[in-house]
């Protein structure tokens, strides 16, 4: 009877531990951290598969996702980091994240954790030598341009904007314009200008600044661009290259589908080259990126969760699903961004993008009041344009007002 009852203790015993040893994990016992996109709804099933991953390997964390519309934003960042309950990871633009780092809004990032990133990327990413971006993918505009007209103009792919400006009265022989730059949109002239070395209040009014205006003004003048140049923007530029009105369009590899599918023809003479560049030789580029705001309450984990999906292998399936482009250096050496066959002509944009990712310094940096600055440089283009002044008048203007927006804000 002894030995009966000491059976029965012994098996109570067994299936009591196991009974705690494959005990459900207690949900409530896990640390949720909340993820923002920007208009990533269409990537859902890519979204929720790293997040099923990461879960897996870190069941301590949950993460709780969120798609913002694109539109809404930085409003919505803006009045989050403001509370006391921000998301703890968010997906933006640098332009705004560099306004939060400005702000003292944003957790710093440690350098040494970003070592497998594009370096040139980091270095452009840094506020005051410090980091508060984690870079995911990015965009490098290619010059896509018409095979036919090229050819019946008579001359030779530019790969400098001096060289763009030595054909384009060829070209404008042929019933044609070489380019309609929208020089009067968003930053494009501030981009520009950078590729020249300017890109302050204390040098917008030096003489290269003035050459730089001055190269416009006079293609403006000759008819060598469109007159709508003073106004219009990327969508106009890329409905005249559809129309076989001009000869080049600066844009992401993303628009030569846009092309393929409403101008067919045009597309079947299209190829793509290098971006056109300046004095210095460097290319642009564009960037979506995450950041920790400072108030977040789960920072570590979302860091965890962001150099996760930043990683080789993940940034590499997002590349291959959208033809970004990585910002990890190791997925940047696969050979997805390194061969293409010549009928790809997506491939051969995305190839020459991701080698330009390798000469982006001295990058373009958003900095205080940017959208004001980007008013000024604007209408001060449609001023010099449009010849109400000497261009050196109008950019002692600029350089004065620029400084007094800066100081008004300090």
């Amino acid at each position: 009877m002894k030995k009966f009852f000491l059976v029965v203790a012994i098996l109570i015993v067994v299936i009591l531990t196991a009974t705690m040893q494959f005990k459900p994990t207690n949900t409530n016992t896990r640390t949720e951290v909340t993820f923002w996109t920007l208009q990533m709804g269409d990537f859902s099933g890519y979204i929720n598969g790293l997040i099923t991953e990461f879960e897996a390997q870190n069941p301590e964390i949950k993460i709780k996702w969120i798609d913002v519309p694109f539109s809404e934003g930085e409003k919505r960042t803006l009045a989050s980091v403001l509370s006391d309950n921000p998301p703890d990871l968010i997906n933006l633009n640098p332009d705004f994240s560099a306004l939060l780092a400005q702000k003292g809004a944003l957790y710093e990032i440690d350098t040494a954790l970003t070592k497998d990133f594009n370096q040139e990327i980091i270095n452009a990413l840094k506020y005051n030598n410090k980091l508060y971006l984690i870079p995911w993918y990015a965009t490098s505009a290619v010059t896509i341009y018409n095979k036919k007209l090229l050819k019946n103009a008579g001359v030779t792919l530019p790969q400098t904007y001096e060289q763009l400006a030595e054909i384009s009265p060829q070209i404008r022989k042929t019933g044609v314009y070489s380019i309609l730059p929208n020089i009067t949109e968003n930053d494009t002239m501030l981009r520009i200008l950078n590729k020249y070395g300017v890109n302050s209040p204390n040098n917008i009014n030096s003489l290269q600044a003035v050459e730089v205006f001055d190269f416009f003004k006079h293609l403006y003048e000759k008819d060598l661009i469109p007159k709508e140049t003073i106004t219009q923007t990327h969508r106009e530029a890329l409905e005249k290259y559809m129309a076989e009105q001009t000869v080049f369009f600066q844009s992401g590899a993303n628009f030569l589908n846009m092309i393929k599918e409403n101008a067919p023809s045009t597309y079947k003479n299209t190829d793509v080259a290098p971006q056109i560049t300046g004095k210095f030789g460097q290319y642009d580029f564009s960037l979506m990126n995450f950041v920790i705001p400072l108030k977040a309450l789960h920072k570590k984990e979302a860091l965890k969760f962001a150099l996760f999906i930043t990683n080789q292998k993940n940034q590499l399936e997002l590349a291959k699903l959208t033809n970004v482009l990585a910002t990890n250096e190791k997925a940047l050496q696969d050979e997805f961004y390194k061969t293409y066959s010549s009928e790809n002509l997506q491939a051969k944009a995305r190839v020459i993008s991701a080698k330009q990712l390798m000469h982006i310094n001295p990058a373009f940096k958003s900095g205080k009041n940017q959208k004001d600055v980007n008013t000024l440089i604007n209408t001060a283009v449609q001023e010099a344009l449009l010849n109400t002044s000497a261009t050196q008048s109008i950019l002692d203007s600029v350089a004065k007002n620029w400084k007094e927006l800066i100081s008004s804000n300090s």
